[in-house]
């Protein structure tokens, strides 16, 4: 059986490709760390690929916003390229600043068919800080999402500026209604942020912090698991141990993180 290869970008300021790397090998995939200009110049083929990783970083420093030059970029040279990689049912996840260049490309929210129109919004956070923390999150069960399944709540890291996500009431009631709403912030015991801060890092409307298209195989996410790829990573890892081993239970390695198991969820789906 070939390994599914993920494509992972690089270059101009995006500085989580190694770490994005990393997860997807760790998850079963050979991973290619690709720069920007390899996909615009034809050297590298988009169609060799059954994953696309849009990785976190501050693309051309985030000038003119967020993962907007990223998108025009892309957009304007291989347009057509990313179209039919989507009608291929291959699979799109977008972490952080490529969260932000999916929705300015348009690939999010996908509704009826659409990956070209802008709806949706990354803008500056509501505290006007960037934040740099862990943040607690719930997974929609019924989501769609190929890369959360079994998944239910969750911590990962948070690095933005801007990660509050807004859009016409409309569109964000159309979100919810199709289970399109993957990932919301949540408080220390499971419910919802309810748009308090710190819990809500960025004052998103609805504690969303992750939606998906229709198909479930295009995701976006603010949060990054790619950065929760060991049980190390978490900064409450050593009570955990401990209160495992005081319980009688596995050791924390014997299992894999949430953020990891979201990067095999996608290499299992297409294999």
């Amino acid at each position: 059986m070939k390994r599914v290869r993920a494509l992972v970008l690089t270059g101009y300021g995006l500085n989580c490709d190694q770490e994005t790397a990393f997860a997807f090998d760790r998850a079963g995939a050979e991973a290619v760390r690709v720069h920007i200009n390899a996909l615009i110049d034809g050297s590298v083929r988009l169609a060799d690929f059954q994953v696309l990783a849009f990785g976190g970083g501050f693309g051309w420093g985030d000038d003119h916003g967020a993962g907007v030059l990223q998108a025009v970029r892309l957009k304007t040279n291989i347009g057509d390229q990313l179209l039919e990689f989507v009608g291929r049912e291959k699979l799109i996840i977008g972490i952080c600043n490529g969260f932000q260049a999916l929705v300015n490309i348009g690939l999010l929210p996908g509704f009826d068919g659409d990956y070209r129109s802008r709806q949706v919004a990354l803008i500056t956070n509501d505290c006007g800080n960037f934040r740099d923390d862990w943040v607690h999150l719930l997974v929609t069960a019924a989501s769609p999402c190929v890369f959360t399944r079994g998944l239910g709540a969750l911590d990962l890291p948070v690095r933005h500026g801007e990660g509050k996500l807004y859009a016409d009431s409309q569109v964000v009631a159309r979100l919810e209604a199709s289970g399109q709403v993957v990932l919301r912030y949540a408080k220390p015991g499971g419910q919802p942020a309810g748009g308090a801060f710190p819990h809500n890092p960025n004052g998103s409307i609805g504690d969303i912090a992750g939606i998906c298209d229709p198909t479930g195989r295009i995701f976006g996410l603010m949060p990054h698991p790619e950065a929760f790829n060991d049980p190390t990573n978490h900064p409450l890892w050593t009570r955990e141990r401990e209160v495992r081993r005081r319980k009688g239970l596995e050791s924390l390695t014997d299992e894999p993180t949430p953020g990891l198991r979201m990067f095999r969820n996608a290499v299992a789906s297409l294999q």
